[in-house]
Order: structure tokens, then sequence, then C-alpha cells
């Protein structure tokens, strides 16, 4: 047979009796600690603080209390500065076991709030070690209620208490018991066997016949009719109402399970009797009443008393005077408490600071203490804000790599302009040149935005033009590969001159190849607007950067150009081997190649540079001016050459003379669209259409000449060449 027990305890308040599992038949009408915690932390929290120390009784009732503890502290950011144990002694301790754990609460000294969760003899001993520590009004104490409010604590340490919040079980008065209690004798109260051991050792002396114990055996008088229990020799425990709450649970429970098994029967029914255990926990769990402290009661889901609380303050009323007063509630989660009742040891009514740290200033950062979460020295921002000033060596290089270009630049449009209808800058493509001298100009300009301070409107510069003008200077260069290429071919097939190779048709292409590079940038901005953001790759640092710096999505700006660097390289290799006269596709290639070198390079350090920003900054900015360089160098030097230092070569008649160098050389003849090498005369791509128009003829003359070689003395070579000659001089 299973013996059942059900239990109500009114004093046991371990968060362990809260498992069901374990305790099933277990119900308290007190609150689990697990409340009394909660009303500690929220404490703390009104309080403002961070940084407080925990000291706890060894046993059951300190250690789960101090579990709970850190796991809530630790959930609202609190840290603790200092943990230490109570040994539960019974006060046998010797007093340097309290000192020493005064002298740890003093190595912390940021850390004024205490919570201790212990007994009154363990505090008791533990405010004396206050005194001889001079500690005296260092600490605000946070206390639990096994010590709080107990005269063996405040007694004699008003000074060392003063101050104390803590947290009590609510509990009113019961109603009737105080009057019920004093009129009770040892005559009128024979049911209780003990109750003549409280009368002698209350009123010091020895009841008539009653039994010798070692306790009244020190008493030599013998009470009498005239010794009665008053108020001003008794006091009264304060929680009673848990008491009184127990039993009338019990007596609810009984009288609600008789009303449903036994109806209007009088006495124990069938039913009931026997009692059978599970029905009866079931009936008790769910009473509901009103006390005789006139407080509604009912128990939690967990079989608990209701989480209600006082908060009390012990402070000086009047000089020399110390009450333990109610100055706030916790009932149910919630905090209530009335600040103006509050008078700390501090002097003021203002709660000491008990934080590691105060936060830091406006402007300045956190550089954290190693190894405390709450610890940290504040320092200006301006020592840690970084970002790539123009005052420093690292932008200073950049802009004048830069302006080198931008004057270098000006330079070859300037000589252009005035050179503007000679035959080599019309060979040279003029609208295209200046299409590409402009996207040059803005390779060189954008540097200067990427080094400014950055903003929301720079970033949206840096953002749109790093990729833009690249994408100006490749869409001309693809525009103009393009049409050598096709200019090429079409001359082995045909003498119909190819479409869209007017200098209009070329400046339509270049246009609609750069806006698409104008279509992505805006559906970017849309989807990510450009931002100046505070950036932390560590704790310590914090660097203003635009946020597309932080991933690899900057490299949006830099797709569309990189594939148009990719297909003006497969164009230049296709073109690499037409005749010499004819060899702006080589100078091309070679700028692409060289470009392709530099960009293999700056992709990998791009990445590699995330953490430092002036580095990856600056690795851009003169990835894109080397790139503009190459092009400048490349292309332009050579008609500079001829324009500058060999003018004589910048007329028509070297043009014509290039025609039959061409055409000597027995190969098909190429388009130029740009410079030639300074050995070569220049060749229009005009007078290449004109020349590829004539070849029917030149063909039929060549053939005839040919054949007139049989019957001469004359070189078959030298024949051909002449019959070219005059063909072309025609």
């Amino acid at each position: 047979m299973k013996c059942t027990v059900r239990m109500v305890s009114y004093f046991s308040t371990s968060p362990e009796l809260s498992n069901k599992q374990r305790f099933e038949y277990f119900t308290r009408t007190i609150p689990s600690d697990h409340h009394q915690v909660q009303a500690m932390v929220e404490l703390v929290r009104r309080l403002g603080w961070s940084y407080v120390s925990i000291i706890y009784e060894e046993s059951n009732y300190g250690i789960k209390a101090f579990e709970e503890l850190e796991v809530l502290l630790a959930k609202y950011d609190i840290c603790i500065a200092v943990k230490e144990k109570l040994v539960k002694d019974s006060g046998v301790a010797e007093e340097t076991v309290y000192d020493n754990i005064i002298l740890k609460l003093q190595t912390k000294p940021r850390a004024k709030g205490v919570i201790i969760f212990g007994s009154d003899q363990e505090v008791a001993g533990l405010m004396k070690a206050v005194r001889r520590c001079n500690a005296v009004g260092t600490f605000t104490w946070i206390g639990s209620d096994g010590w709080s409010a107990r005269d063996l604590v405040s007694s004699g340490n008003e000074p060392e208490v003063e101050g104390t919040l803590s947290v009590q079980p609510q509990a009113n008065p019961v109603a009737g018991f105080e009057e019920y209690f004093l009129n009770l004798t040892v005559e009128n109260n024979k049911r209780n066997p003990w109750f003549v051991e409280f009368w002698e050792d209350h009123f010091k002396c020895r009841y008539p016949d009653s039994s010798p114990t070692p306790y009244n055996i020190r008493f030599v008088r013998e009470c009498s009719e005239k010794d009665k229990l008053t108020k001003d020799d008794i006091v009264f425990e304060k929680q009673l109402q848990f008491v009184s709450d127990a039993v009338m649970a019990f007596a609810v429970a009984l009288q609600n399970m008789h009303r449903d098994l036994c109806g209007n029967f009088k006495g124990i029914c069938s039913k009931m009797n026997p009692t059978k255990g599970p029905e009866l926990l079931r009936y008790l769990r769910n009473v509901s009443f009103e006390g005789l402290s006139g407080d509604k009661f009912r128990f939690d889901s967990n079989g608990d008393g209701p989480a209600r609380y006082n908060i009390i303050h012990f402070k000086q009323t009047d000089p020399g005077v110390y009450q333990w007063l109610t100055v706030g509630q916790y009932i149910e989660g919630e905090l209530h408490l009335n600040d103006s009742e509050i008078f700390f040891n501090t002097g003021t009514a203002l709660p000491p600071e008990s934080v590691c740290s105060l936060p830091c200033s406006q402007g300045q950062a956190k550089k954290y203490v190693e190894g405390e979460r709450c610890c940290w020295h504040c320092f200006n921002c301006s020592q840690y804000q970084v970002y790539l000033r123009v005052e420093s060596g690292w932008a200073i290089g950049a802009m004048s790599l830069s302006l080198a270009g931008i004057i270098a630049t000006l330079f070859v449009v300037t000589v252009f302009a005035r050179n503007n209808n000679t035959p080599i800058v019309k060979a040279a493509g003029r609208e295209l040149s200046y299409v590409l001298l402009s996207g040059i100009l803005l390779c060189y300009s954008i540097t200067f935005a990427l080094v400014i301070r950055p903003t929301d409107l720079v970033c949206g510069v840096q953002r749109f033009g790093a990729g833009f003008c690249f994408t100006v200077v490749y869409a001309a260069l693809f525009t103009k590969t393009n049409r050598i290429s096709r200019i090429f071919k079409a001359g082995k097939r045909t003498t119909k001159r190819p479409s869209f190779i007017s200098p209009r048709s070329q400046l339509i292409i270049c246009s609609f190849l750069i806006s698409f590079q104008v279509i992505i940038n805006i559906l970017w901005m849309i989807i990510s607007p450009p931002k100046a953001i505070h950036y932390h790759p560590t704790r310590e640092d914090n660097l203003l950067v635009c946020s597309s710096y932080i991933d690899a999505s900057y490299m949006i700006a830099f797709a569309y150009p990189i594939l148009l660097i990719i297909v003006c390289t497969v164009y230049a290799v296709l073109t690499r081997n037409i005749p010499e006269a004819f060899n702006e596709s080589k100078h091309i290639g070679f700028t692409m190649y060289t470009t392709c070198i530099i960009w293999l390079a700056f992709v990998p350090l791009y990445f590699a540079t995330g953490n430092h920003m002036p580095l990856r900054i600056t690795s851009m900015s003169v990835t894109i001016s080397l790139s503009a360089s190459v092009t400048v160098i490349c292309l332009f030097s050579p008609k500079l050459y001829i324009i500058l230092i060999k003018p004589e070569r910048n007329v028509r008649q070297s043009m014509m003379q290039s025609k039959r160098s061409a055409l000597k050389s027995g190969t098909t003849a190429s388009v130029m669209v740009g410079a030639l090498p300074v050995a070569h005369p220049i060749v229009t791509s005009e007078s290449l259409m004109r020349l590829h128009q004539e070849r029917s003829s030149c063909s039929e003359i060549k053939t005839i000449s040919g054949q007139l070689t049989k019957y001469t003395q004359t070189s078959p070579k030298h024949q051909t060449e002449k019959n070219a000659l005059n063909c072309n001089s025609t």
C-alpha cells in the first residue's frame, strides 16, 4: 500500500520545492525564493546598478538563490564583481573569516551594491567585520528575508546596517490572533505540550508540578496566577499569515471535497473514508479564499503561495533611532518603490553609484579592461575614428599621382584641340578620343572623392564615379577595337563598307554601352542607398567608412567595367596580326594586357585589406590612376610624338605613302583608328575604306602583271609593286 503525505508548508522557500516531479505532494503558502531573487534584481535595476557583489550562505537556501541570481543578473547585463560564501556554522566561525570577505569586497571599490542572501546569525558576524575593517558607509546592502528585520543583525550594528533595502514576503496581521494568544495560560492551553516550557522561560519561573528540564532547574521562583501575557513583553512573528493560510487551505479543501462527495451528510461519508491523497491534493491546489489577514489567497501553478513581497528599509528616523520601514512592494512581477522614503548611508537620498565604469561621453569610445565585461576606459573617439584624412601620407601620395595624371591629360586635350583638323587627330578618331580623354580625367578625379571624409553624399559620388569613369574609358576602347575588327574582317570578304563605323555611329554605340553602367548604379542606389557608417572591426576601432567598403558590394561598381576590359582584351588579341602600318590595335592590346595585370593585383589586395581602410582606399585610388595612366601612355604618346616632334609626318601625303606600304606588304589593308608607332606614317579609316573599294581593279592588274612576267625579264615582285603603285596613284 502506497502512503502519500499531503504537506502544506508555511516557511520553506527553496526554489527546488517547486519541482513537482520530485515533490509531487508538496504545497506551500509562502512564495518561492525564485520570486525573491527576481525582486532583488529589480531593486538593483531600479537603483541603476550594473556592477554588484554577492555574498551567499553555503546552504541550499543560499546556493540555489545565488544560481538564480547569476542567471538573472546576466540577462540584464549586470556584472558580478565579487562572489563569496558565508559558512553556515551557527556563529562559530572565526572573525578572520568574516574580515576576509569584507577585504575582498574592498578590492572592488566601484561595486558599492552588495546582495547578501543568508541567515541572521551569519550576517550579524559579517556586520561586525564591517566595523573592524573600517568599511562603515562603504557599501549598500540588498538583503534577503533570512536576515533582514532581525534584531540579531541590526541591534548594536545600526550604522553598519543603515541604508539596507530588503525583500520580505508580504504578511499582514492575523485578525484576532493577538487577543487569543494573550489570553492563553497553562491551564487553558493543555493541548500544547510545549506551552509549559515557553511559560517558564518567558516568566523565568518554574511551573508547579512541571517536570525538571535543563532549562527550568535554573529558576527558583515558582510561577503564580499573577503571571499574565501582555503586549509589552511579547513580540509577535510578523509572518504568521502564512501559518494561518496553511491551516485555512486545508480547511477549505476538505470543506469543498466534503460538499462535492458527501453533499449534506454530516461527518465523514464513505466516499471520503479513506480520503484519497491525489483527490485531496486536487482540491487543495484549487482553493481560493480570503484569509484571516484579509488577503485573497490561491496557489500558483507550482503549488506555491502568491508572489507578494514588501520592500523594507533600515534607516535612522531620529538621532540615534533606527527602524525597519516599508518603502515599497513587489507584487506579481511589478516593483513599486517610494523613493522619497529611502535614505542611504551616503548621507543623501540618491543611491550610490555601483558601476564599474561610467558611460562614455559623446565623442568618446570604450576600451574594455581585460577580463571585465562591465569595466572600460573612455578615450576620445578622435583617436579611433579612423578615416583616410587628406593630410595623411596615404592620401597625399594618391592625390599627387592623380594630379600629375590630370595635368598630363589636360595637356593631351589641349594639343588635340589645337590640332583638331590635322590628319593625325582625324585619324585617331576625334570624337572617341575626346570621350576617352574625358573618362581618363574622371578616373584621375575620383581619387579626390575617395580620400575626403565620408558622408552620405560623398559615398554616393564614390559609388557612382568609381565604376562610371572606367566604363567611359573602356566603352570607348571597346568601340574602337570592335570597329577595327569589323572593318578588318569585312575587307577580307567584300568591298562593301561595314555598317555603323561613322563617327556619329561610334558615339551612339559608346553612349549605349555607358548607359548600362548608369542603370546599374541607379538600381544599386535605390536598393541599397549609400551611407557613411561607423564600422567596428574590433572593440577599440571605430572606422568612419562608406557602407560598401565593409563587404564585397563595392565590386558591383566594377563588374561591368571588368566585363568591358575582358572583351576589349579579346578584340585586341583577335586583331594582333594586322599589318604594322595599321597597328593601333597592338597599342590597345598592350593597354589591355597591362590593365588586366593591374586589376589582377588589385582584387586580392582589396579583399585582403578589409580591416585597413586607409590602405584599401589608397589601393583603389592608385589602381584607378594607374589604369588611366597606362591608357594615356600607350594610346596617346605616339600621337603626341608626331604632332610635337615629327610634324612633317602629320600630312596627308604620308598617309597615302602608308597605303602604298600596306599594299607592298602583300596583305589585306587593315583599319587603323588612332596613332601609329613613331616609325610609320598615318592611315585614316576613311582612306582605307576607299582602298578596299579599289581592291577589285587592283587585283585584276596584279593578275595581268603576274602573267606578263612570263614574257619579260622584270622580276614579278618588282612588276607587281609597280602596277600596284600605279593603280593606287590613279
